[in-house]
């Protein structure tokens, strides 16, 4: 995880994941993120709340990521 603060492309997929990760566990069970909106918990709530609102984007950025990755 701390070798993804030096390597950009790493930090943007930890992002990336992080923020489709977070999305879909709001849509599964909302409880467990929309309790915590508070303190470092929530950064969860903020990337679900990024996910579901740019989901074109963040859709569009996993794909160039995944491409970039399969190419690399």
């Amino acid at each position: 995880m701390f070798t993804a603060l030096f390597n950009f492309q790493a930090l943007l997929m930890v992002i990336l994941l992080t923020i489709c990760t977070c999305t879909y566990v709001r849509a599964v069970a909302p409880g467990l993120i929309d309790s915590n909106k508070d303190g470092f918990r929530g950064l969860f709530f903020r990337s679900a709340r990024i996910g579901e609102r740019l989901s074109p984007y963040v859709a569009l950025a996993c794909i160039t990521m995944g491409i970039t990755q399969m190419l690399s």
